[in-house]
């Protein structure tokens, strides 16, 4: 039998909520959406100073994950908008 996860929602996050307004609510849905969707949308190339040595420690460790770097960090954006 599968679990299913329960999320816990702190008082401060249900009273931020409460207080969005219908376009904020409908903005958050629909970023939403298109962050978990099934056809992804076209990449925007974007440019990022970052230190050498993080940088080529990021790419080993991903690769020792045996995945790319680039998705890694995109699939560690995702988690962080998500958890918050």
């Amino acid at each position: 039998m599968k679990r299913k996860t329960i999320q816990y929602f702190t008082k401060e996050y249900l009273e931020r909520c409460a207080s969005l307004t219908p376009d904020q609510i409908i903005e958050f849905l629909e970023n939403y959406r298109a962050l978990v969707a099934k056809t992804p949308e076209k990449c925007q190339l974007i440019s990022l100073k970052i230190e050498p040595s993080l940088l080529n420690a990021f790419k080993q460790k991903a690769n020792l994950e045996g995945t790319h770097y680039q998705t890694k960090i995109k699939q560690l954006m995702r988690e962080w908008i998500i958890s918050k």
